[in-house]
């Protein structure tokens, strides 16, 4: 099995992913300065990896790509 074959993450689905990531992660620096905010590592990492472990034990796919 391939990289290619693991990915199971469409683009919209990555680009909330990055923001919401984003977003928390900047909850550590800005606002009420929280560690909590490193818990945006988690969306942000599945979006750049494309895909999502619970996707994937929940048989999801938001990809276009034919299951």
């Amino acid at each position: 099995m391939n990289l290619e074959e693991l990915k199971n993450m469409g683009s919209t689905d990555r680009m909330i992913r990055i923001v919401v990531g984003l977003g928390l992660i900047a909850l550590v620096f800005v606002g009420p300065q929280t560690p909590w905010g490193w818990l945006g590592l988690i969306p942000l990492a599945s979006a750049l990896m494309s895909w999502c472990p619970a996707y994937t034990l929940l048989n999801i796919r938001t990809d276009d790509k034919e299951s």
